[in-house]
């Protein structure tokens, strides 16, 4: 493919110290031969052939037209790489990003400066691959990431067993159980695809061996050494993601390296996300490798530490196209002051260190079904997996409110909830959640943090908690921008349940809660600036490809009353679609139940369902990924079979089973 301005390298193989290459699609400007570029590399194991394209297509040919060479290069096992993958981020995974960098900075068309970004895998990486310093990387662009594997990622979170874990093992089976394209690696194509289906990992297994933060979680995890990363950082999130903490920890832990944006988004790249407004990170991004890439004097490292969209009024809706709200500046950023609320006598939420005649102790047990409105932990579309109304699960929660507000209050950081309480079992969940109910009730989630009580001290070493004994607990919520407009009124609900974001303990606990000692401390938005931030020119920017099937999506919860059990399902047929040029066309079905019984905790089952094919002319190969989680009062059972056919053949059919210990969760 070629453009006035630039060729596109549909294949390039990029040979590894060990033999193996790694395939690359290249985005090359005009006479980089004749005159050096620097050039911006994005390393993940989501195809760039099918699974990325659509993104790349919208990147990359601005990077090029700006004489900035892309790269994107499937990691080992992964598109058209060679090998079989071996994990999440692990050295190996590491190693070979620094041997790639090390690989475009020696090409004759390459300046020897490099860039490296990415959203999710693709950001944590890049940030991972800055720690170890390989010398021609000189800045990166991390996008809805994290610098704390074990805390903010989609395994744990302060020490609860997030239903991402396994959602996302399945998926990641779906993305490495697929062939790589014949059209680029020719008659091996199969060889290669049996190799992968053969050895592949289930990465659960991994991930439930570890459930405490230990070296495995430490590993690739930036906050442990933040002095190691010397280049600059931008670090973007959204508000609708589940990744809303990294900018306000890498500009903490990176000091004045880091430069954060945070937008109303689902977890995408800003030039086309939801809930608009969008951002434009193109311009964003070719002005930041422009000056650590060319030396170019544009004045990047004066822009302010963070700019940061302030919601407002929102309001959760079956497809949320645009959130109101304004951009602010800071130049500077330094921990907020902080708010503090405490309960008055009759219960109600009120500033202050505390009032005399609070009430005392009152018991929490929530319905173990209680969070079907938490919505998914990353967001990739803005309908039902983002947080819906909260009024039915604040039902089944403690709720504490203000009075309506006399004066808008604006908040950004991250809230803090400090209380004493006890538990009757040795381990139980604690969840917290911070709503706007606007005037005719609509409840809209604003923040929220959980926290298994055994890791209330530490996530590396959790302890049981003493049957019935007091003890003082802190929950840092996650981060938000907000402002809660005059007339509207404060909630702070609580749960013992927030399923199925998060798996239950083994025991169905009650907690007692002394009111009198609870203290919320809310982060106040202080001095600030207004900004404008430019949209993109192109409101439309991903190319369209062919449609053959519609996709269709659905989310439904469904209550059996007779046997009492609660079933949660997604569907997502993300349709047939076929590349116009390629002629690859690809289809991927995800079906997925939850179901538990409100008063039995080891009644929890989750199972995820994959269909994944692949076609052009005379050519189809389809996997299917069976897998699964349930649980008893000791042990996690979790298996997964793949099933994989060339045609109507079955080619290869491998099944994992495993029983691992439960560890304090």
């Amino acid at each position: 493919m070629t453009d006035s301005d630039f060729t596109v390298i549909e294949n390039e193989w990029i040979p590894l110290g060990d033999g193996t290459h790694l395939a690359a699609r290249i985005w090359m400007p005009e006479g980089a031969e004749a005159d050096p570029v620097p050039a911006v590399l994005e390393f993940l194991p989501y195809r760039k052939r099918d699974g990325t394209s659509p993104r790349d297509e919208s990147t990359y040919p601005t990077f090029a037209r700006n004489r900035i060479a892309g790269v994107r290069v499937d990691i080992r096992g992964s598109g058209e790489s060679e090998g079989v993958i071996d994990g999440e981020y692990t050295p190996l995974e590491l190693a070979n990003a620094a041997e790639v960098i090390g690989w475009i900075a020696s090409r004759p068309w390459c300046n020897g400066s490099v860039g490296m970004m990415g959203i999710s895998w693709g950001g944590f990486n890049c940030l991972q691959t800055a720690a170890l310093r390989p010398p021609a990387l000189k800045a990166v662009i991390s996008i809805a990431s994290t610098v704390d594997r074990y805390n903010d990622d989609i395994h744990y979170k302060n020490g609860c067993h997030l239903y991402s874990n396994l959602s996302w093992a399945a998926n990641m089976l779906a993305y490495q159980s697929r062939s790589p394209d014949p059209a680029l690696v020719g008659d091996r194509w199969k060889a290669m695809w049996l190799e992968r289906l053969e050895n592949e990992p289930f990465f659960l297994e991994d991930w439930l061996a570890h459930q405490r933060r230990d070296a495995f979680w430490k590993h690739a995890s930036i906050c442990e050494a933040f002095d190691d990363v010397t280049i600059p950082a931008l670090v973007i999130a959204g508000w609708a993601d589940g990744y809303r903490n990294t900018p306000w920890k890498a500009v903490e832990g990176l000091g004045d390296k880091a430069k954060a944006i945070v937008g109303p988004w689902i977890h995408k790249y800003p030039h086309f996300a939801w809930p608009k407004p969008r951002a434009d990170f193109l311009n964003e991004a070719v002005r930041w490798w422009n000056r650590w890439l060319k030396g170019e004097q544009n004045g990047a490292e004066n822009l302010p530490q963070v700019r940061a969209y302030i919601m407002e009024e929102a309001r959760p809706a079956p497809w949320r196209d645009f959130d109101p709200g304004r951009w602010i500046a800071l130049p500077h950023w330094s921990k907020p002051e902080m708010l503090r609320q405490c309960l008055d006598a009759t219960g109600c939420l009120v500033p202050g260190d505390g009032v005399a005649g609070a009430p005392g102790d009152i018991v929490l047990k929530s319905p173990l079904d209680t969070g079907t409105t938490s919505g998914e932990y990353f967001t990739l579309k803005p309908d039902a997996q983002m947080a819906g109304d909260q009024r039915f699960d604040d039902g089944a929660s403690l709720c504490f409110e203000t009075q309506p507000m006399e004066a808008d209050l604006e908040l950004l950081g991250q809230p803090v909830l400090t209380l004493r309480l006890a538990s009757d079992a040795a381990i139980a969940n604690f969840v917290a959640r911070l709503v706007d109910v606007h005037p005719d009730g609509t409840a809209y989630r604003i923040a929220f943090g959980v926290l298994n009580l055994t890791h209330r001290e530490s996530d590396e070493f959790p302890a049981a908690m003493p049957p019935g004994e007091k003890v003082e607990v802190s929950l840092t919520l996650d981060a938000c921008g907000y402002r809660l407009k005059s007339g509207h009124r404060l909630r702070l609900a609580l749960s013992s349940a927030y399923w199925p974001m998060i798996l239950p303990p083994p025991s169905d606990a009650a907690l007692t809660i002394d009111r009198a000692s609870l203290r919320l401390d809310l982060p106040l938005l202080g001095t600030h600036e207004g900004i404008d931030m430019p949209e993109p020119a192109d409101p439309d920017p991903l190319p369209k490809y062919i449609t053959r099937v519609p996709g269709r999506t659905e989310r439904s919860v469904s209550r059996n009353l007779t046997d009492n059990r609660t079933d949660y399902r997604i569907f997502e047929d993300r349709g047939c679609e076929e590349h116009p040029q390629t002629g690859l066309a690809v289809r991927e079905v995800r079906d997925e139940t939850w179901s538990i019984s409100p008063d039995d905790p080891l009644s929890m089952t989750g199972r995820s369902l994959w269909t994944c094919e692949m076609e052009r002319p005379g050519w189809f190969v389809r996997t299917v990924i069976d897998t699964a989680l349930s649980c008893t009062a000791t042990d996690w059972k979790l298996s997964a079979t793949v099933t994989a056919y060339d045609g109507d053949e079955k080619v290869s059919e491998k099944s994992f089973a495993k029983t691992i210990a439960r560890d304090f969760m």
